[in-house]
């Protein structure tokens, strides 16, 4: 059963609008993740339940002053993957990409190790009012060397090459024979797509990469393990491609402290070549950090930007606008300890801090843990795992 849903009437008007309250059956529930938007100002996410029980993809589309809410695919938790908890990324021919955490095959514990996929449009004309999106599976993971549950976003390369992370797999016997987790590589290969880990982690560069890779200009991916490194406070990587293969180099080991612990996030990329990401815990608020690590001098030069307080902070990966001001979710932070949307702009060579919202358990939902997405009238559209009129979540739209 495919279905559309409008979205309801606004809490408090004049700063946070809720699209969408999940019910947990055929729209998903449990949206761990924010959502992506194509260049027609549509809105594509994932949630962790619902449907048939494994989650949804759904599209949020504007219409007037409205929102309509439709899902576009139902996982069945066998082969086509199970609880997706990455954002969805357009490829270059326009599609959307994702992973599921689970499912594609029995191993896991019986569970499945995830999937890459891809989703496009039904062929043809659609003669009902929504005809469910065709999905494809690029590469099911086993959890031995290839890797195992992937999540974070996913990358494409300039040839069309598409780069992720898995949380487990990788480097035998390591990180309680589970694996630490890797980098990957999807490329093409006579009309299928072949795996390669490019990277295996070890507790000693990191393990648990849940934030996915990004490509700085000159090709180089970066991301961040929530574990491991020489504090086992998670650390920042960076991966060079070189004519014998990726190389790997840890670029700032997380000492649990001041400068914060645990990384969740992926990290964000400005003009300059500076990098700016989070940590969950630490800091001197102990509810996590917002970073910045800046190139000097052949290395990387880190300092922290702003450190929040409350028990746990951004899970998401941060958003710049235009003028360099970061906007970013906490997870159980705010005046409720329920979690917040905030924004840090630059001033006089430090960083304000801007509370945009505090969840508060009501129909605006609680427990934030996706990043944010610019929509086009300058509001910030994103999600929050729990809470709202059925408390499976909500996707929420914040007006500065």
């Amino acid at each position: 059963m495919v279905l559309a849903f409008f979205a309801g009437t606004a809490l408090e008007a004049q700063t946070l609008k809720v699209i969408h309250s999940f019910s947990n059956g055929d729209d998903g529930g449990t949206p761990y993740v924010g959502v992506t938007m194509d260049r027609n100002g549509n809105l594509y996410g994932a949630t962790t339940t619902g449907g048939n029980g494994f989650g949804t993809i759904y599209r949020a589309k504007h219409t007037g002053s409205s929102w309509i809410v439709t899902p576009l695919y139902s996982f069945l938790g066998g082969d086509d993957g199970s609880s997706p908890r990455s954002r969805l990324t357009i490829g270059p021919d326009g599609s959307l990409y994702g992973t599921t955490f689970y499912g594609g095959g029995t191993g896991c514990n019986g569970q499945g190790c995830g999937i890459v996929f891809n989703l496009q449009p039904p062929f043809g004309v659609c003669k009902t009012t929504l005809c469910p999106w065709r999905e494809t599976v690029l590469y099911r993971f086993t959890g031995g060397t290839d890797g195992g549950e992937p999540v974070g976003d996913l990358a494409f390369d300039k040839a069309g090459n598409l780069y992720g992370t898995t949380e487990i797999g990788g480097l035998p016997h390591s990180c309680g024979n589970l694996g630490c987790g890797t980098v990957f590589e999807l490329t093409r290969s006579n009309g299928s797509w072949n795996e390669s880990a490019i990277h295996q982690f070890g507790p000693g560069d990191g393990s648990i990469p849940n934030g996915g890779v990004i490509f700085d200009r000159n090709g180089n991916l970066f991301g961040t393990t929530f574990s491991g490194g020489s504090a086992n406070a998670g650390t920042v990587f960076e991966l060079s491609g070189s004519p014998s293969g990726w190389q790997e180099s840890v670029i700032y080991n997380f000492q649990g402290l001041t400068d914060g612990k645990q990384p969740n996030s992926g990290l964000l990329l400005d003009t300059a070549g500076n990098l700016y990401g989070t940590t969950v815990f630490g800091g001197t608020g102990l509810g996590g950090t917002v970073f910045e690590l800046t190139p000097s001098g052949g290395g990387w030069s880190f300092s922290v930007l702003y450190s929040l307080t409350g028990t746990a902070g951004p899970f998401g990966t941060l958003m710049m606008d235009a003028g360099g001001s970061l906007y970013g979710t906490t997870y159980q932070d705010g005046l409720y300890v329920l979690g917040s949307a905030f924004e840090l702009s630059p001033s006089g060579g430090g960083w304000n801090y801007t509370a945009l919202h505090n969840f508060a358990d009501g129909t605006d939902g609680k427990f934030p843990l996706s990043s944010l997405v610019q929509y086009t009238d300058g509001s910030f559209c994103g999600t929050s795992a729990w809470g709202g009129d059925n408390n499976y979540g909500v996707l929420v739209q914040i007006i500065p």
